[in-house]
């Protein structure tokens, strides 16, 4: 798999420093509102980083999934997210902690954001390990106190790496790589 790889953009040990500073940074922001938020980790991409975000979150919070698709097995969104699994916990009244592998056009966040207000939480913020805003086609809004934490910028190429996948391909790699275009062309 790593000979599929044409560079490393975020090591491992980039991933993880990273990842503790979010934690830090969402453990103060909610001990500072006493608010107790609901994490809502989109799948499958975003295990790994779920997984670790929240071993590092200092306070009392729930943890659930939810699956939208928009890519399929292939490397662009189809522009047209649906949630195919939806939530077992009540968010109702709650401030919600959406984490997501990547923002890319935003169509899948932005579906996700309305999902969570349709179901009456009260705040809505979204914790994004990457942030691909060259390919934004929908500016999406936090809801109420919400806010917007990014872990890295990331340049407009196909990356896989630490959850993110092609065809459920490469989740399992420790970094987060560039694909070689020959592999998904």
């Amino acid at each position: 798999m790593n000979d599929h790889i044409r560079k490393i953009l975020f090591t491992e040990q980039q991933i993880s420093q990273r990842i503790s500073e979010l934690a830090s940074t969402i453990t103060a922001d909610f001990n500072a509102s006493g608010a107790a938020p609901a994490v809502v980790a989109v799948a499958t991409g975003a295990f790994l980083f779920v997984a670790d975000l929240v071993r590092k979150i200092h306070l009392p919070i729930t943890v659930d999934f939810i699956r939208a698709e928009s890519y399929g097995s292939g490397t662009v969104s189809n522009g047209q997210p649906l949630v195919s699994f939806g939530l077992k916990l009540d968010v109702r009244g709650k401030h919600v902690i959406l984490v997501e592998d990547i923002v890319d056009t935003g169509n899948t966040l932005s579906c996700l954001i309305d999902y969570m207000k349709t179901n009456g939480a009260s705040s809505v913020s979204v914790c994004a390990l990457l942030d691909k805003p060259a390919r934004r086609k929908v500016h999406f809004q936090v809801v109420g106190e919400g806010k917007f934490y990014r872990g890295f910028e990331c340049p407009d190429e196909f990356v896989v790496g630490y959850g993110l996948d092609f065809a459920e391909q490469y989740r399992n790699l420790p970094y987060i790589g560039v694909l070689k275009p020959e592999i998904y062309k």
